[in-house]
């Protein structure tokens, strides 16, 4: 490889024309010198100026722009941050140092995406799948983990929650399907063409969690100016509630006691202000509603990881217990509200358990089911009689324990996920559906929020 600089009798003449193309270095930097950013730009508006006069007649043969050699020292490549950094730089290249501060942000957290949370590029991340599913997850807790009262998000939050969210659903943008179509030409011929669409399950859910999302923030928005005001449980004390100076105050439960007490005046909240409250209600409400169902259908989406099936117990009887299960088993009409209103569940840890052991047992019939159809064509027809009694009595099981979980998750609507829905995010490696399950997921989760702290309002008010 020849050398960086020759003598002058060998530097490209001044009436040459100069090449179009000048690849440059980027010289990024920060104050921090233990940040690790990417930077992977042919050319950048930080990039350091050359002189054409630095060059050697004979390209590099591998295109790298030669330099003088009294200023190689000035520039160093620090691989392990995958960032250019600069020494000993004049005074006049101080704007060099300026970074946007959001840019850099969103670098590190599209770094951390990329990486799969593994720092250390060693391939010993999750898949892009889950680690998508949990930014969503950690920026909807960084935003909205604090919300505790009916008021606007402020500006900074409201910010940073768009522009994230818009960053990491711009992944959306490029998942397309291949799929064959015809086209005629001019001749009157007709073609088989392939053409690039947008993903059904996107196409149709993501637009529909952008207008909830935004529905949401607007009825944030709406509580500017309220009649009813919060205050901290410490600042109140027996006497000033008894005096009413606080006004009429909320009996929150004792388990929520970090969540601030809502207060409304001695004599209510007037009229108007109380149609307003059911008409927010409502409409977070139906957004509640809509938000778990597209979560319900993307979760039903997703493949059944083979460990679960694996955990599965041999029956379902062993899944349910004997009461249950014995009244499941009856040949009688089944009510699966009567059913539940006899085992009078008080909390939602018992109801989480029940539904876990429900859809446990539901599985183990339909994958007994299954393996009772899984014959050959001559096994089939020969012992068609001898096990259409028993398949249909798993499959009626599987039926009866799917109305049950059902009902269960109507009754408790704020139910955390079950293990199944844990395994599936879990092991889950469609970019896709976990966008739209951590998205709804935490949509439901915020609408869900937005009820309860209403209807707090409400109990204040008729306290």
């Amino acid at each position: 490889m020849e050398h960086l600089s020759k003598s002058d009798d060998t530097l490209v003449d001044q009436n040459d024309q100069p090449s179009t193309e000048t690849p440059a270095y980027s010289t990024m930097s920060t104050d921090s010198a233990a940040a690790f950013f990417r930077t992977n730009s042919d050319t950048s508006a930080f990039s350091e100026t050359v002189d054409d006069s630095s060059y050697s007649s004979e390209p590099s043969p591998l295109h790298w722009p030669v330099v003088k050699s009294g200023r190689q020292n000035n520039l160093v490549l620090g691989r392990v941050g995958m960032k250019q950094h600069k020494h000993d730089m004049n005074e006049n290249d101080d704007d060099l140092e300026c970074v946007d501060p959001e840019l850099e942000m969103m670098k590190e957290r599209f770094a951390k995406i990329l990486l799969g949370e593994d720092m250390s590029g060693g391939g010993k991340g999750v898949c892009t799948a889950v680690t998508i599913s949990n930014a969503i997850t950690n920026l909807y807790a960084t935003v909205f983990g604090q919300k505790l009262r009916l008021e606007p998000l402020n500006q900074e939050n409201k910010a940073m929650w768009k522009r994230e969210m818009n960053c990491l659903l711009s992944v959306c943008d490029y998942m397309l399907e291949v799929t064959a179509s015809t086209q005629e030409l001019r001749d009157g011929t007709s073609v088989q063409v392939m053409t690039s669409t947008p993903r059904p399950d996107i196409y149709v859910n993501l637009p529909a969690l952008q207008k909830l999302n935004a529905m949401l923030l607007d009825i944030l928005d709406s509580f500017q100016e309220t009649e009813f005001w919060y205050v901290e449980k410490g600042s109140m004390s027996s006497n000033s509630i008894g005096s009413g100076s606080f006004g009429r105050v909320a009996q929150l439960n004792e388990e929520k006691w970090w969540l601030p007490v809502p207060c409304v005046p001695p004599d209510g909240l007037s009229e108007e202000s109380r149609m307003n409250l059911r008409h927010k209600r409502d409409c977070a409400n139906q957004i509640h509603k809509a938000a778990m169902a597209i979560n319900s259908n993307i979760l039903a989406e997703m493949d059944i990881p083979e460990g679960y099936m694996a955990s599965l117990p041999k029956t379902g009887r062993e899944s349910l217990g004997d009461t249950i299960y014995r009244y499941i088993c009856t040949p009688e009409k089944f009510s699966p509200d009567y059913l539940l209103d006899r085992l009078s569940i008080t909390s939602e840890h018992e109801a989480l358990d029940l539904a876990n052991r429900v859809e446990a047992s539901m599985y183990t019939w339909r994958r007994k089911s299954c393996i009772n159809h899984s014959k050959s064509s001559w096994n089939l027809v020969k012992d068609f009689m001898a096990d259409t009694e028993r398949s249909d009595k798993n499959h009626n099981l599987a039926e009866r324990a799917e109305s049950l979980l059902f009902c269960l998750k109507q009754r408790y609507p704020g139910l955390s996920q079950t293990s199944l829905d844990t395994w599936k995010i879990q092991y889950n490696q469609d970019v896709g559906q976990a966008i739209l399950e951590s998205y709804s997921r935490v949509l439901e989760g915020l609408a869900f929020n937005i009820v309860a702290r209403i209807e707090d309002v409400h109990n204040a008010d008729g306290a």
